[in-house]
């Protein structure tokens, strides 16, 4: 039994049906640019076997055990750890069981297309998971991971992945990287910056952190001028690394332009840990347009993902740390929020600005528009929450009209869940050419332009538009 209808996210219409196929028969074969994400460099670097189904499908990855978690099932029954250390469930099986007893709450979702294509695209099962099924499959999918064959070297070739970038912080020391560098291993895994936890006053131990960064980078990073140099520092590390992109996760999209003075008493109150909550995001605001002016001479490319109530149960974040699935989506302000940066870079054609959304009333009202005009803006894809046939389909109705196909960046997968990635980028090759079927059958766009934009949005953008 097929686990995936061959013909899924097409039309039941047969004409939209038949343009769909024939448009996405010609790209879903092409090459995987997957520009930014989550995976760890150190599976890459070590190459060693995935441990057990529950550690490669369940206990990393927060779309799943949230679903879990919402019906009460405790975080410690799938194996997440604690910041303690304390006492969560080791036995894989007993995970996976777990699991799949409640697999059926996926029904309908995302992350159901996602595991499907990978238990039947990746491990041939063909049968449903569920309590009955799920020893069986257990065993089929441990077996498959003792094999070479199901190595993380060997599955990055397989899935046609020609570049994947993972994200680290700006304290990080990159070592996996350097050792996949000096392996030999001719697969392209480069890095990101991210400097979240050097730029955030209420990131956790902000003032050490700026320390740790300084010594990293030879700096005396806790003066405002030899800050600013650390990054230029570190930055140019990431790059030796192949890093093409910075990255900020901003709890909003504020930015802000500030005299230098003013900049520099203010991360001194950061560093004293006396900022109140609008001076720290003030701040996080200026240092976005820091990074764009630092993007214009070393060219990374620079990705804002602003929106997100992070950590949002006090009591998990306790417990189990950062990012378990209570990251939830606000409401956020562009117009307003980014015009600083863009009176400041915006007319730039030499920088790109890749903006990301979890706010979805926005797209055709602010950012379709901001997009449509300023030549340093592009539009990331739906991201996260949105990751999802729906969202591709609203965000491509809602951006189009203004900001056309080529102010867009194609898709990037943005997961820690390795063997997804294929899965979310067919669904996004499927979805693209679902929508494109359909502006043909309506007579807005011709037959042949179709075929080229769905090549341009399923590799063509994002390889451009991240310089790879």
């Amino acid at each position: 039994m097929a686990l995936l209808d061959e013909n899924r996210l097409f039309s039941p219409d047969p004409v939209l049906r038949r343009l769909s196929r024939d448009l996405y028969d010609t790209v879903r074969d092409l090459p995987i640019i997957s520009p930014h994400g989550h995976t760890d460099p150190q599976w890459y670097a070590e190459n060693a076997a995935f441990p057990d189904p529950a550690r490669l499908f369940v206990t990393p990855d927060h779309y799943v055990f949230r679903m879990l978690h919402s019906q009460g099932v405790p975080l410690e029954a799938m194996g997440v750890p604690r910041v303690d250390g304390g006492e969560t469930e080791q036995d894989p099986r007993k995970i996976w069981r777990l699991f799949a007893s409640h697999y059926h709450l996926f029904r309908g979702t995302p992350s159901r297309i996602w595991i499907d294509h990978a238990l039947q695209e990746v491990f041939g099962v063909d049968q449903r998971l569920s309590s009955e099924t799920a020893d069986a499959i257990y065993d089929q999918i441990d077996d498959c991971l003792k094999q070479e064959a199901f190595r993380p070297r060997a599955l990055f070739e397989r899935f046609n992945i020609e570049a994947i970038s993972t994200t680290e912080s700006a304290i990080d020391d990159l070592k996996w990287h350097r050792m996949i560098r000096d392996s030999g291993w001719g697969g392209k895994v480069i890095t990101a910056y991210r400097p979240d936890a050097v730029v955030d006053p209420e990131f956790q131990n902000f003032a050490a952190n700026v320390e740790q960064f300084g010594e990293m980078a030879g700096e005396d990073a806790t003066t405002w001028q030899g800050y600013l140099a650390a990054h230029r520092n570190r930055r140019a590390y990431f790059k030796e690394f192949g890093a093409t992109s910075s990255d900020h996760g901003h709890a909003t999209a504020r930015t802000e332009d500030l005299p230098q003075e003013v900049a520099a008493a203010l991360f001194d109150k950061a560093l004293r840990g006396v900022c109140s909550e609008d001076e720290a995001d003030t701040f996080r605001g200026h240092m976005l347009t820091e990074m764009a002016r630092m993007s214009l001479d070393d060219g990374l490319v620079l990705q804002i993902h602003p929106g997100s109530a992070r950590n949002h149960s006090d009591a998990i974040m306790a417990r189990f740390g950062r990012d378990k699935g209570y990251d939830i989506p606000t409401r956020t302000d562009y117009v307003h929020a980014l015009r600083p940066l863009l009176n400041t870079v915006g007319e730039r054609s030499d920088l790109t600005i890749i903006l990301f959304t979890l706010d979805e009333t926005s797209y055709a009202r602010e950012l379709a528009p901001l997009a449509g005009v300023y030549p340093a803006l592009k539009l990331g894809p739906p991201w996260w929450f949105h990751d999802s046939f729906e969202g591709m389909i609203r965000f491509r109705e809602m951006a189009t009209e203004t900001a056309g196909f080529y102010n867009t960046v194609g898709f990037n997968d943005d997961t820690r869940a390795f063997c997804s990635i294929p899965a979310r980028h067919d669904v996004a090759r499927r979805v693209d050419c679902a929508f494109l079927a359909n502006l043909i059958a309506t007579g807005r766009l011709a037959e042949d332009e179709a075929f080229e934009v769905a090549h341009d949005l399923a590799y063509r953008l994002a390889k451009q538009a991240y310089r790879l």
